[in-house]
């Protein structure tokens, strides 16, 4: 059995290994040594051919010096992030989730608290078997689901259009600011 780079499976050197076994192959032993046995050459980028047989080129840095274009694209983004329709997409967006997140979290420490510290409390029967704790838990999960439902409602009514019109104008503004370095 052969891995991805065609190491044969267990060359690690360890008593189940079959890289210095001659008698298997009938080939002459090769002096195989790697210092990372996790390592894998063609996942690393490698020695990978482009398909016309010669390899691949290297990937760019991911940071180069920024050019111009660079610059004056980053210019946009700053100028889009100060924008007061981008400031009021925030608002919203921190005056619904900064309210909820600390409403859930103050529900869930509360139920984790009374179910430690009243048990006699989280123990009383409602309804046949059932008792307050499993209420309480279950409404755990309906909290979530809630929660989630007007996230996603809020976001839908309050959100989505103005980020959409302000994504649409940045873009606009970026290819604007690409054309003029050209």
């Amino acid at each position: 059995m052969q891995s991805s780079n065609d190491r044969p499976c267990g060359a690690g050197g360890g008593p189940e290994s079959s890289a210095g076994k001659q008698e298997d192959h009938g080939a002459p032993a090769r002096d195989v040594t790697y210092g990372d046995p996790w390592y894998d050459e063609l996942a690393s980028g490698w020695g990978e051919l482009d398909g016309t047989g010669m390899p691949a080129p290297s990937v760019p840095p991911a940071r180069d010096e920024p050019g111009p274009a660079a610059a004056r694209a980053r210019d946009v983004y700053v100028q889009v992030q100060r924008s007061q329709a981008f400031q009021e997409v925030r608002g919203r967006y921190r005056r619904f989730v900064v309210p909820g997140a600390a409403a859930f979290l103050i529900w869930y420490v509360g139920y984790v608290v009374a179910a430690t510290a009243a048990p006699g409390l989280m123990a009383r029967p409602v309804a046949g078997a059932v008792n307050v704790a499993m209420l309480a838990g279950l409404g755990q999960f309906l909290t979530t689901f809630v929660l989630a439902w007007a996230y996603a409602r809020h976001a839908r009514l309050r959100r989505d259009r103005p980020a959409l019109d302000l994504r649409w104008d940045t873009q606009e503004l970026a290819r604007g600011a690409q054309r003029g370095a050209l």
